[in-house]
């Protein structure tokens, strides 16, 4: 196999397969790990590949000038956040002032990031992303956008991110901004196409998806019933199936390879009220995330940095690999079914799962306020 990167040190970025003139290059997801490969039938020595990509040509980081948590100020825009929403607040400045945001959105064929032009879409971009999204083919419309002297935003994990700035011209990176998100890790795409298929459910099912979200959803159906965790939440939280390089990344530092580093703010100080709202955490590294950070509609305060790091690992060191999680990939390739794996490998978390679901369904369980993690079904209104 002739890869673009040393064998499963691939982060999907998709960034080899735009800017190949030959279009000699595509993913192989095996679920435990990415491969960019090179078809040598098409393959033509350029390079081009290997100039842009984020494992071969590493990115500098820079250490942050700030480093605080807040929220955006418009409500709506607190809720429908995975934490405090500052990413569409800063996002919604960019747009007022003439910009273009690039970010993951959902849509028929899955997570893919797309080019936002409009306020009203920047719904689209809200929420967690427990799987990689796709950014193929947006490199090259950004870069055609700068080339026309438009501004881009870019939101993406911090290996994306990395990509994207390879990608665009050195002479063009002044009407670029990038946001990376703190990162844990991400399953493949093709592993949550196999907790689906169990459910006999595939991305044309859905209307959106929402891997965690703040108080009930009364217009959804889920497949777990609300404020209970699915398998594959469970599996993701504790590490268990990441591809192979997010043990390996070396972006989990202190030291950013953005403008702005945008998190939860795990083990926040403050008010419980201010938490169940979410809180963002917010480091920034340039003068020019400093500018965006300033400008929006959003609430800054002091944060416990070394509370902040504690409760946010992948800041100091990637994720740890379980030692299940062998176990249960060659199991998973046998065609074991995936919620019955998950059992197996975290039997309590499951009937503690399991226990709340009965309970909720007869009515003796509080849903409460807290937060949700759900696979969301088609709307049952309005659709």
């Amino acid at each position: 196999m002739n890869t673009v990167c040393d064998i499963n040190k691939c982060a999907g970025c998709s960034a080899c397969i735009d800017v190949c003139p030959s279009e000699a290059i595509h993913i192989v997801d095996n679920m435990k790990s990415l491969n960019a490969v090179v078809d040598l039938n098409k393959c033509i020595n350029c390079n081009a590949c290997k100039n842009v990509c984020q494992e071969i040509n590493k990115r500098e980081k820079k250490e942050p000038l700030l480093i605080k948590q807040g929220w955006a100020i418009d409500e709506n825009i607190r809720k429908n956040g995975a934490s405090g929403g500052i990413a569409s607040a800063v996002a919604r400045l960019f747009l007022d002032s003439g910009g273009i945001v690039c970010a993951s959105v959902f849509n028929s064929s899955g997570f893919v990031f797309d080019i936002i032009e409009n306020e009203k879409d920047l719904i689209k971009i809200a929420g967690s992303r427990y799987i990689k999204s796709n950014p193929i083919y947006c490199y090259k419309k950004c870069k055609n956008l700068v080339i026309k002297g438009r501004k881009v935003l870019f939101i993406g994990l911090p290996c994306q991110v990395a990509s994207f700035k390879n990608y665009i011209p050195i002479q063009y990176h002044n009407l670029i901004t990038t946001i990376d998100l703190i990162c844990h890790g991400t399953p493949s795409v093709k592993l949550f196409n196999t907790f689906l298929n169990q459910y006999k459910l595939n991305y044309s099912d859905f209307s959106d998806i929402k891997f965690r979200s703040k108080g009930v959803l009364n217009k959804y159906s889920s497949i777990k019933k609300h404020n209970v965790m699915d398998s594959y939440t469970i599996g993701f939280l504790n590490s268990l199936f990441y591809t192979d390089n997010c043990y390996e990344c070396k972006y989990a530092d202190i030291n950013r390879v953005s403008d702005i580093t945008l998190g939860d703010s795990w083990g926040s100080e403050l008010n419980k009220i201010e938490i169940d709202k979410g809180i963002s955490l917010v480091l920034c590294q340039s003068e020019k995330g400093k500018f965006l950070l300033d400008n929006s509609n959003i609430i800054l305060k002091d944060v416990n940095v070394e509370l902040a790091i504690k409760n946010n690992h992948q800041l100091k060191e990637p994720s740890l690999i379980s030692p299940r999680r062998e176990w249960f990939f060659n199991n998973l390739e046998k065609g074991k079914p995936f919620n019955l794996l998950i059992m197996r490998v975290y039997p309590i978390k499951f009937l503690k799962q399991f226990i709340k679901q009965m309970l909720i369904s007869l009515k003796l369980y509080s849903l409460g306020n807290g937060n949700i993690f759900c696979i969301l079904k088609k709307r049952i209104e309005d659709e």
